[in-house]
């Protein structure tokens, strides 16, 4: 059975309905029994679900493949082409021009229905006639109520969109967990392993927004020797099983890895499947995060392109607010349930996800839509509640202490001129050796488990002044407080890290400016007593009232605070100087540029729902620290114990004065000062600062 297949009986389903649905949308566009301004808004749509309907009658009677790629360049940007930052302002996906144009309370709420049957756009390409069926039917529904003679009420449109998520949710649901859970359903598996990927019309396969990024990706990984691409695809998979092996896990219960890849790395997933074919690895890919009932904001596929519109996707992200409350959340959990319940045996052999990241596009400074939709009070806690119960739930059937992951990085083409001169430094990058790094980060974390705690501090802009309390060892021949972390699932190599003692964890982290999740930050500021978030700024909006809910909702994901998860030193000062010598600093993952200076993550720490499986560094010692305050709680109930976040921030090395171990005795020894390394035996992570 393959992808189609699967969804047979759904298409079965809507046979009959979909012609009819399909009928009735083009009678929509010519009828004038709805009053303006709401006319218009409902011919454009009804005009942009015909299209998607004859887009997936194309692809599915094969039509489509005939098409040439100048066609499939152009239908590419018709799709896209309303969202895009020229069009925006005149876009009714923009909930500032919707409101302006319909009203504030029914315009917000017709450009979330907008926005949700634009994200339909993939499920055209993958046969989907269902999900386009029932969507159709949804706006014909709404369209009847304003064909009466007064405006309808926003609640009565609102609960429309509440039982239609309430009842269609079941399969959205159920069908997210047969994409995590199934290798039958290989539409994008059929993408990697049967395209043509020197005809470039593959990329258009997807759905998903095509630029130069992608295109020339794909151009630059074709030009590669076969040698490079399974190189590449060697660094990735080989850190994937190395994850399983340095943790004590069994890969060969397993049977499904999780690749999460952008377009355009074709050639190299390719490789990377056969070589996971050989550790007896079948691909799942998942799609999520288009809907807003999956939770629509800045990315989220598990195969990506570059984002049409950034501004688009961070205005919708929180659409979800229509409908969301505590009756639905319930409703949701009880079906996740089900479904995993169902697919019992195939939940137990994932194993993990594998992911390939990019980087390089310029730096996204979010704007206020005062129009676009905001959780309230209520629906964050909601938010929140859901978060950690689904958590639960997948944990029960997905063991943490069974599943591994790893990540790898590389650039796109937007990084600017000197592209492919960065891949190949990249590339450098993740192979580092990392024999040399596990020794001289062995030297550092000798001299950290002397301590009780340590002291971080910034120099020049920078006025972190930040004490860590680490955990304290019984037996330091036999164990550590710190992972010595080298290439296996973070890639690449470069740190140590530690889950901090919040009891005596005090004082200030500040960055000037950094990136998080695609968000840029400016002055950003943290202040933790006992490990605890107690005070939060930033000065990314003109009002503190602003900044407060920016942070709250995009950092601290609307929780009250968030402990200290981890407290960790990068040493991958190649990575540094990568980013210094090509001027990119701002625009390194951070999945890189926690490698490069000391890190600090708020929310669940690295060890989160696999806290009772031991975990040893390479010289034998148990990674003793796997646990803090509030983690621990999880033997009472787990709701208390976790955030289902957890967020990286880095303190870059030309911010940075000192970090000092501070021991019991009252002596202390420098692991940094003025920015440098001082431990004997790691001058040579000084070289690429010098």
């Amino acid at each position: 059975m393959g992808y189609r297949e699967i969804w047979q009986p759904y298409r079965e389903e809507v046979k009959e309905r979909f012609p009819l649905v399909m009928g009735r949308l083009k009678q929509i566009e010519t009828e004038e029994t709805v009053q303006q301004p709401y006319r218009n808004y409902f011919r454009q749509a009804a005009a942009f679900l015909q299209k998607l309907g004859t887009l997936e009658e194309e692809v599915t009677s094969g039509m489509w493949e005939k098409k040439s790629l100048e066609e499939l360049k152009e239908e590419n940007r018709f799709l896209y082409e309303d969202i895009l930052p020229k069009h925006y302002g005149n876009s009714y996906g923009n909930p500032e021009y919707a409101s302006r144009k319909l009203g504030e309370s029914l315009g917000r709420l017709l450009s979330m229905l907008y926005a949700d049957l634009r994200s339909l756009i993939p499920y055209a390409f993958e046969g989907r006639s269902y999900d386009i069926t029932i969507f159709s039917e949804l706006l014909v529904e709404i369209y009847n109520v304003f064909e009466r003679e007064e405006v309808p009420e926003e609640h009565e449109i609102q609960q429309i969109l509440y039982w239609f998520f309430h009842d269609y949710g079941e399969v959205f649901t159920e069908m997210g967990v047969m994409a995590q859970t199934n290798p039958e359903m290989d539409f994008y598996t059929r993408i990697i392993l049967d395209s043509d990927l020197n005809d470039l019309g593959y990329l258009y396969r997807y759905g998903a927004y095509i630029t130069e990024n992608e295109i020339r990706t794909a151009e630059f990984l074709n030009r590669m020797s076969q040698e490079e691409i399974q190189a590449m695809a060697d660094t990735y998979t080989e850190g994937y099983r190395i994850g399983f092996e340095v943790t004590g896990k069994d890969l060969s219960k397993k049977k499904f890895v999780d690749l999460r890849y952008p377009i355009g790395f074709e050639r190299m997933m390719r490789a990377a499947v056969r070589n996971f074919e050989k550790m007896d690895l079948q691909p799942v890919v998942m799609r999520t995060g288009e809907l807003s009932f999956s939770g629509r904001g800045i990315g989220g596929s598990s195969v990506e392109s570059v984002l049409p519109n950034r501004q688009y996707e961070y205005d919708h992200k929180s659409d979800q607010a229509v409908y969301l409350d505590k009756a639905l959340v319930e409703r949701r959990l009880e079906v996740l349930k089900t479904a995993y319940e169902g697919r019992k045996k195939e939940a137990a052999w994932y194993a993990g996800p594998a992911v390939v990241e990019t980087f390089g596009e310029v730096g996204f400074e979010p704007k206020k839509n005062s129009h676009a939709y905001q959780f309230d009070e209520k629906q964050q806690k909601l938010n929140v509640y859901y978060s950690n119960i689904a958590k639960q739930i997948t944990n029960q059937y997905i063991k943490g202490e069974e599943r591994s992951f790893t990540i790898i990085a590389y650039p796109i083409p937007e990084i600017g001129p000197e592209y492919e001169k960065i891949f190949a430094e990249t590339v450098k990058v993740n192979t580092l050796d990392y024999k040399l790094y596990r020794e001289m980060q062995q030297k550092i974390i000798d001299v950290l488990d002397e301590g009780e705690t340590v002291r971080i501090t910034g120099k020049g802009k920078n006025t972190t002044d930040l004490t860590v309390a680490l955990y304290p060892l019984k037996d330091k021949e036999k164990e550590t407080a710190f992972e010595n972390c080298v290439a296996d699932v973070n890639i690449p190599v470069g740190e140590v890290f530690t889950s901090p003692v919040l009891k005596g964890t005090n004082g200030r982290l500040h960055v000037t400016q950094v990136y998080l999740n695609g968000l840029k930050y400016l002055d950003l500021e943290l202040d933790f007593n006992d490990g605890m978030i107690s005070r939060y700024s930033c000065k990314n909006f003109e009002t503190e009232q602003e900044n407060q809910a920016f942070l709250k909702e995009n950092l601290l994901k609307y929780h009250d605070t968030l402990p200290l998860g981890e407290f960790a030193i990068g040493t991958n000062t190649t990575a540094y100087r990568m980013g210094i010598d090509y001027q990119i600093q701002d625009k390194l993952p951070i999945l890189i540029a926690e490698k490069t200076g000391p890190h600090f993550a708020v929310g669940d720490t690295c060890y989160s729902w696999a806290e009772d499986t031991p975990v040893f560094n390479p010289d034998g010692k148990e990674i003793m620290a796997r646990d803090n305050e509030v983690s621990i709680l999880r033997k009472e109930d787990p709701q208390k114990a976790y955030f289902s976040c957890h967020t990286d921030i880095t303190i870059p090395y030309d911010e940075l004065d000192r970090i000092t171990v501070q021991k019991a005795d009252q002596t202390c020894i420098d692991v940094i000062r003025d920015g440098k390394f001082v431990v004997p035996g790691t001058e040579l992570l000084n070289k690429p600062l010098e």
